[in-house]
């Protein structure tokens, strides 16, 4: 039996993904959200991603299955015409990318490749300790945190990590909700990567970011709901923080006038921490598909309670 999926992304991911789509899945009719001629009812399974053209998710009413393109769930998560079940991506690729992200701004971090100006200054008392002497806090264990870790822990870092369940992960010293406040106060580098959910909006405030050591960088590719703007801001003029990275923001495109942008210890990058990439997603999607259509456990299914 033929599957029948529609592709609801905006128009420019079409492109990319279809010809990648049709060479994995001869046997799944993929079709446009936008086609008129499309009978909601005819669909088996949808593929989504925020920003395209389908908000009603009611009209489709034999898909077995929504499988996200993005890693984040937030923006359909709440939708109140989903019925359906709901697949977040976990993509390989996508993993690796934010661990290249995290690892790269955590070495500029460890290293003070800021600190040599070049301006004729020999600044050779500015060595920085070894890898083993640094501790990264990670924020965040799921499949994203175990991938920074991993690489983190090539490195020879000393890993901490915080995630509601605790579930040990090799190589760090994983702490569970009631250990929040004392994997931050250990964080001479702090990375995000907490999903959006009512239980981590707001989560870094002024009293956790107080926490953190003197002279601390954060690094944020997580979530930007999980960041207290204001508090950030003061944390900078007044410690403890010494630099933020940002890739997240509570409004994207991030606006020209934010204060974000100008601000000397900031570094603001335009959410391009973790891409998903057709040629390593495509293959995640195509089995997930064919695990609904064929009655059997879906991978990555998101817990609606928990929003991921």
């Amino acid at each position: 039996m033929t599957m029948r999926v529609l592709f609801a992304a905006r128009d420019g991911l079409w492109p990319e993904w279809s010809p990648v789509l049709a060479r994995l899945a001869p046997d799944m009719e993929l079709v446009r959200a936008d086609d008129a001629a499309v009978d909601p009812a005819s669909i088996d399974a949808i593929i989504y991603a925020p920003g395209g053209p389908v908000e009603d998710l009611s009209p489709f009413v034999i898909a077995r299955l929504v499988q996200s393109l993005w890693a984040g769930v937030e923006r359909i998560v709440t939708n109140p015409t989903l019925t359906q079940p709901l697949a977040r991506m976990v993509d390989p690729g996508l993993a690796r990318g934010m661990a290249e992200y995290c690892t790269g701004w955590t070495l500029r971090a460890h290293l003070g490749m800021d600190a040599y100006a070049q301006d004729g200054m020999w600044r050779h008392d500015l060595t920085p300790p070894l890898a083993d002497r640094r501790t990264v806090t990670i924020l965040g264990m799921g499949e994203l945190g175990r991938s920074v870790a991993a690489m983190l822990r090539g490195i020879g870092f000393r890993l901490a990590g915080f995630s509601a369940s605790g579930r040990a992960v090799e190589g760090v010293e994983v702490m569970g909700p009631a250990g929040l406040d004392q994997a931050l106060s250990r964080a001479e580098i702090l990375i995000n990567l907490l999903p959006d959910t009512p239980r981590t909006r707001g989560l870094l405030d002024r009293a956790r970011l107080a926490l953190l050591p003197q002279g601390a960088w954060l690094i944020n590719p997580g979530r930007g709901t999980v960041l207290d703007d204001d508090a950030l801001l003061a944390a900078l003029e007044r410690g403890p923080l010494a630099h933020a990275v940002l890739d997240v923001f509570r409004t994207e495109p991030l606006p020209r006038d934010h204060p974000f942008w100008t601000h000397p210890r900031i570094t603001v990058t335009p959410h391009i921490a973790a891409e998903t990439r057709p040629e390593t997603a495509a293959p995640v999607a195509v089995e997930n598909l064919r695990r609904a259509m064929a009655g059997r456990p879906v991978l990555h299914l998101v817990d609606r309670h928990k929003g991921y």
